[in-house]
């Protein structure tokens, strides 16, 4: 376990264990280490001198100074932003993401001042139709299915002695997503649209697979049948989606300040509106940042609660509260311990460097 983590692996344990209902008034935003997010209906983000200030009708919730605050999200509806505090954002390099009341990323204000050198959107556009872009979208699907085997294997290790058979039935399982992952040394082309299918093919049989893993650490504690992206109405697809919106936001951010073009991806194709890259990236982290928090907090116990087929107000609170404490916490990479949150950024300037030809690109891989 890395340093700064706590255990929130005991799936097989009682389900009763560590149950966190959360009720009562929540505070409307989440000041956590420089990246607000602003939740309740009627907040107004506004501007104090040289603070940023959170009202919720009459009161001010709280002030943060804005050599302090590293982002905004907002993501519910009926929420205002003062004119004074975009600029403010805008000089500051502080990027403002809208999210909708199910997670989705709708719109994003950024200075175009970011976009970095233009050398290295010139590079990222050249890779794509040569072998090192092929190279560079083999590795991020590596290191995507490496963590889905990791964190079968980080919640399937406390089976071995209370459920051998689930146990066993896991243990198959990373085998069988690690044996797919090795098919990507076999992988020819001199573009990725060479070989789009046969990485597609790999990608998706791992997913399978992996998904089929979670629904069995689950059984029992929450009805789960099949991964479902837009439009979904259960609890635990909605906790997913609803976190991915999290992440994809922080991705897009770690992108634009590393100088790349969000826009130009390797594995997901171009389409209008579509960042392609930032979604490339958010595989790598989606087991380590969203699939760990939301399997933790079922196999807690941790009510789920959904109203008109959308997550409650309180349970997306403790959602929010959760993956931000997980991007707060520590991991190592390149020797060194990191916030996971700064590993993003990391690792979007080390997708950078290697499209300049600098150094090689390795995908984060969390150590389970």
């Amino acid at each position: 376990m890395a340093c700064g983590e706590n255990d929130d692996s005991n799936i097989g344990g009682n389900p009763g264990l560590g149950m966190e209902p959360f009720e009562g008034v929540q505070d409307p935003m989440t000041p956590d280490q420089g990246q607000i997010i602003v939740s309740e209906f009627g907040a107004f983000i506004g501007k104090k001198s040289e603070r940023l200030m959170i009202k919720q009708g009459k009161d001010v919730v709280q002030q943060i100074p804005f050599h302090d605050v590293q982002s905004i999200i907002v993501t519910g509806p009926g929420v205002s932003i003062s004119t004074d505090v975009i600029q403010e954002c805008m000089e500051h390099g502080i990027q403002i993401d809208f999210l909708t009341f199910s997670g989705k990323p709708y719109a994003k204000l950024t200075s175009p001042c970011l976009s970095g050198t233009v050398i290295t959107r010139r590079e990222q556009l050249l890779a794509y139709h040569e072998k090192r872009g092929l190279k560079l979208a083999c590795a991020l699907i590596e290191g995507k299915l490496r963590n889905q085997q990791g964190l079968l294997h980080y919640f399937a290790r406390y089976r071995k002695a209370e459920d051998p058979a689930t146990f066993e039935a896991i243990a198959e399982m990373e085998s069988k997503i690690l044996e797919i992952a090795g098919e990507l040394a076999t992988v020819e082309g001199n573009c990725v649209d060479d070989v789009r299918e046969q990485l597609l093919s790999i990608e998706g049989r791992a997913g399978a697979v992996y998904w089929e893993g979670i629904r069995k650490l689950l059984a029992g504690k929450i009805d789960f049948e099949t991964r479902e992206h837009r439009g979904a109405s259960d609890p635990f697809n909605s906790l997913l989606n609803y976190g991915y919106g999290i992440l994809y936001s922080t991705v897009w951010g770690a992108v634009v300040l590393a100088g790349l073009e969000p826009f130009a991806g390797f594995i997901h194709t171009d389409r209008p509106g579509k960042p392609s890259l930032c979604l490339d990236l958010v595989e790598v982290f989606r087991q380590r940042v969203v699939d760990r928090t939301v399997v933790s907090l079922v196999s807690k116990g941790t009510a789920i609660k959904l109203q008109d087929g959308m997550l409650t107000d309180q349970t997306r609170r403790k959602l929010i509260d959760s993956i931000q404490e997980r991007l707060e916490s520590r991991e190592t990479y390149h020797g060194k311990q990191h916030k996971l949150r700064t590993i993003i950024q990391l690792q979007a300037r080390q997708i950078a460097s290697f499209l300049r030809g600098e150094t090689d690109y390795k995908p984060f891989i969390g150590r389970w």
